[in-house]
C-alpha cells in the first residue's frame, strides 16, 4: 500500500464490498486493521468485518480533502454493510420526491431503501405533525400532483379544475414545467423559504410587467402561502440573514442521541434526530470504551452532510464539541457547497445557549431510547421466566408459512436480538416438497421442511464431533470460524400443538431436539405450548413476554404473507406463452396482440398462428403442438369448428 492519501475498498470472497474508508496515510490505516497486541481491541462490528476481507483495492487523492469526498461519493454509490455506523431513527418519517418519474410524487415516507437514487429524501423529521401540516400547506400553495395513480382514464378529476392539480394524469403540464415547480417546493424542505420568496416576488414583477396578471396573481398567492407557512415560528437569533444548523448530543456511554436543529433566516425550520453507537471498542480488561463525543458528532456530521444536496449545507454550524479533523470537515464542506463553511464551538452568549437547548432536547430522545431498552430488557425476562430458562433470551426466531391452497406455498424467519427486530437476519424460503402444491397443502411437512433446512449445518457440525456449547459461547463474540453464529435462544412456531410436533420431529432426526427452546403460540387464545405438554402454559394475554411473542409472531406473519405474494403475483405475470421454447419476449407480445387471446390461439390452426408477426411455419407447428400434445399431427386448414370459434374469439376480443 502506498503511503499517501485515499480511500481504500475491503472485499469479501464473493467479490462484494464489505467496508470502504478514507486516509491520509493509506499504508498506516490499513495495516491498523490486523495488527493484534495493541492496548484497544477492534470492535465486535470490525473484527468480524476484518475475518472476512479477501481483497483490498485502493484509490490514491492529492490530498485528505478529495479522499473525504471521494469515499461520501464510494458509500452512497455501494452502500457496504459495515459503513453503517450512524442509525437513522427509524421513528421519524422521512419526506420524499420521486425526482426519477417523468412527474414527480412527493410523500411522507418512513423507507429510504429500494427507490431510485435520483429520488431525494428530507428529514428525518421529528415532529410528525408539523411535517403533515407543512406538506398540506404546500399542496394548497403550488399546484402539484395529488394522486399516485390516475382517478379517470381518459379525463381530470376535480384537483384539477380547482387548481391543485396542474393536469399530470393528461399530461396538461409538460415535465420540464413540472419539475420546475417541483424545485421550489423541494426549496421549502431545505429551509430556502426567504430564497424561495426572492424568486417568486421578481417573478411575480415580471408577470406584472407583461400585463400577465392572472399569472402574477397565482404567484401573489403563493407568496401569501409561504408567509403562513413560516408565521408559526416561534425561536430566531437576532443575526437573522445567517442560516446555521445547530448539533449536540447527549450519551449514557452506549448509546447516543444526536440532535440537529436547522436554523434558516434566524428560524428554525426543522428538527432532525439520528441515534449512534457511541462505544468505541474495548479495553484492556474487556470492557466497552466510551467514544469520545466530537469523534461521534464528526460521524453525524460526514454522514448527513454526504446525503444532502450541497445547496442545503448552510454557512456555519454550531456545535457541542470540537472535531478531530474539525479543518479537514471544514474544507471538506465548503468544496461541496462552493462557499465557505463555518464550523464553531460556542462558549457564551445566545449561541452557547442554543446550543444547551439541543442538548436538552438529545437529552429527552436519550431518556426515550433508554425507557424503550429498557421495556424489551423487562419482556425478555418475563420470557425467560414463562419458558423457565436460566437467563434472559438474546436471539429469538419466529417461523410462519403462508400459501393459498398449497400454490406458492413459501416460509419466513424473522429474529428478535434483545426484543428489537433484526432485519438483516430476515431469512426466506421457498417450500420445495413435492407433496405440497395446488390444491393440496400441509402445513405440518411445510414447517418441518424449514426447520430441517434452517438447522442442517448445526447437525452436521454436532455429528462430526463440534462441541454446541463452545460454539455458542464463542458465537457471542462473533468472532469464531466456521459460519455457526446463529444459534437462537428461542425458537417460536407460529401455530398450536400440531405445528409444534412437526417441527420437534424434524429436530430429532437432526438430534438437537435437547439443544434447541422451542415454543409455539396458537393464534385464538394466545396460548404458548411447549413440547410434550397436552395443556398450554398458564399465561396472560397482555403479559410482557407473550406480548414479546406476539410481536414475534406478528412480524413473521407479515414477511411471510409479503414474500408469498410477490411469488404470485411472479407467477401470475408468466404468460404460458413463454413455457414454449423459442418464444421470447416479444413474439409473445406479438403473438398475444395479433389473436388476443391465449384462448384463441388455442383454437387457432398452424397457418393462422403462422400469419402472426414474427411466426413462421415450423415456429406455429410448435406453438399448435404445445396446445395439443395427444393430438397425430396439426389440424388441416379449414378445420371448421376451430376456425371459427377462434374467429368468433378474435372478433369479440376475448381475454
Amino acid at each position: 500500500m502506498p503511503a499517501e492519501p485515499g480511500c481504500y475498498l475491503m472485499r469479501d470472497a464473493d467479490d462484494r464490498i464489505l467496508y470502504i474508508g478514507k486516509a491520509k496515510v493509506l499504508r498506516q490505516r490499513v495495516r491498523s486493521y490486523f495488527q493484534s497486541g495493541s492496548g484497544h481491541g477492534h470492535s465486535p462490528r470490525i473484527a468480524l468485518m476484518v475475518r472476512q476481507v479477501c481483497e483490498i483495492e485502493f484509490i490514491v487523492t492529492d490530498s485528505e480533502a478529495e479522499a473525504l469526498a471521494l469515499e461520501s461519493n464510494l458509500i452512497k454509490n455501494h452502500q457496504p454493510h459495515f459503513n453503517v455506523l450512524l442509525k437513522d431513527d427509524k421513528k421519524y418519517p422521512y419526506l420524499c420526491i420521486t425526482w426519477s418519474e417523468a412527474y414527480p410524487r412527493i410523500f411522507i415516507t418512513r423507507r429510504r431503501r429500494f427507490r431510485s437514487p435520483l429520488d431525494r429524501f428530507y428529514g428525518p423529521y421529528v415532529d410528525v405533525g408539523l411535517l403533515r401540516r407543512t406538506l398540506g400547506l404546500v399542496k394548497r400553495v403550488f399546484p402539484l400532483r395529488q394522486r399516485p395513480l390516475p382517478l379517470h382514464r381518459d379525463r381530470t378529476c376535480l384537483n384539477y379544475d380547482i387548481g391543485r392539480c396542474p393536469g399530470v394524469c393528461q399530461e396538461k403540464i409538460s415535465s420540464d414545467d413540472y419539475h420546475q415547480t417541483l424545485r421550489q417546493v423541494a426549496m421549502v424542505f431545505q429551509g430556502r423559504n426567504e430564497e424561495l420568496i426572492d424568486l417568486l416576488r421578481e417573478q411575480m414583477e415580471r408577470y406584472a410587467e407583461r400585463l400577465d396578471f392572472e399569472a402574477a396573481a397565482r404567484v401573489r398567492d403563493q407568496l401569501q402561502g409561504l408567509d403562513a407557512l413560516t408565521a408559526d415560528q416561534k425561536m430566531s437569533l437576532g443575526d437573522s440573514s445567517v442560516s446555521r444548523d445547530v448539533i449536540a448530543l447527549a450519551s449514557d456511554g452506549r448509546l447516543a442521541a444526536v440532535q440537529l436543529f436547522q436554523m434558516r433566516a434566524g428560524k428554525l425550520v426543522g428538527r432532525l434526530g439520528f441515534t449512534a453507537d457511541a462505544v468505541a471498542g474495548q479495553g484492556l480488561a474487556g470492557e466497552g470504551v466510551a467514544e469520545d463525543p466530537g469523534r461521534i458528532l464528526q460521524r453525524v456530521v460526514e454522514e448527513h452532510y454526504s446525503q444532502v444536496e450541497p445547496v442545503e449545507i448552510p454557512p456555519e454550524l454550531l456545535l457541542q464539541h470540537p472535531l478531530p479533523q474539525q479543518e479537514l470537515i471544514g474544507e471538506w464542506l465548503a468544496e461541496r457547497r462552493g462557499r465557505k463553511v463555518k464550523l464553531a464551538v460556542p462558549r457564551r452568549q445566545q449561541k452557547a445557549e442554543l446550543i444547551e437547548l439541543v442538548e436538552r432536547n438529545a437529552g429527552y430522545e436519550l431518556q426515550r431510547a433508554q425507557r424503550t431498552a429498557e421495556q424489551h430488557q423487562l419482556a425478555t425476562e418475563d420470557l425467560a421466566q414463562i419458558l423457565e430458562m436460566v437467563r434472559p433470551p438474546r436471539r429469538i426466531e419466529g417461523y410462519d408459512i403462508s400459501h393459498i391452497q398449497g400454490s406458492d406455498a413459501v416460509a419466513s424467519q424473522v429474529v428478535f436480538v434483545d426484543g428489537l427486530p433484526a432485519k438483516q437476519h430476515y431469512r426466506k424460503y421457498r417450500i420445495r416438497s413435492s407433496s405440497i402444491h395446488a390444491g393440496h397443502s400441509d402445513d405440518f411437512m411445510a414447517m418441518a421442511e424449514v426447520i430441517r433446512r434452517r438447522f442442517r449445518r448445526w447437525a452436521q457440525a454436532k455429528a462430526s464431533g463440534v462441541d454446541l456449547g463452545e460454539v455458542r459461547r464463542a458465537a457471542g463474540s462473533a468472532l469464531h470460524t466456521g459460519g455457526l453464529n446463529d444459534w437462537p435462544d428461542v425458537v417460536m412456531i407460529d401455530g398450536g400443538k400440531g405445528q409444534l410436533s412437526a417441527v420437534m420431529e424434524a429436530l430429532r432426526e437432526l438430534n438437537l431436539h435437547e439443544e434447541l427452546v422451542v415454543c409455539s403460540l396458537a393464534k385464538q387464545r394466545e396460548e404458548v405450548f411447549l413440547p410434550g405438554a397436552k395443556e398450554p402454559l398458564d399465561t396472560e394475554p397482555d403479559q410482557l413476554g407473550v406480548q414479546l411473542l406476539r410481536r414475534l409472531r406478528d412480524e413473521a406473519h407479515r414477511f411471510a404473507v409479503s414474500f408469498h405474494r410477490q411469488q404470485r403475483g411472479e407467477r401470475m405475470k408468466r404468460s404460458r406463452l413463454s413455457e414454449i421454447p423459442g418464444l421470447g419476449p416479444k413474439r409473445v407480445r406479438d403473438l398475444l396482440a395479433h389473436f388476443r387471446s391465449i384462448d384463441a390461439i388455442q383454437l387457432a390452426s398452424v397457418e393462422r398462428i403462422a400469419e402472426a408477426p414474427g411466426m413462421g411455419p415450423a415456429l406455429a407447428r410448435q406453438v399448435w403442438e404445445y396446445f395439443h400434445p395427444d393430438a397425430e399431427g396439426p389440424s388441416p386448414d379449414g378445420d371448421g369448428e376451430s376456425e371459427t370459434t377462434a374467429d368468433a374469439l378474435v372478433g369479440a376480443g376475448a381475454d
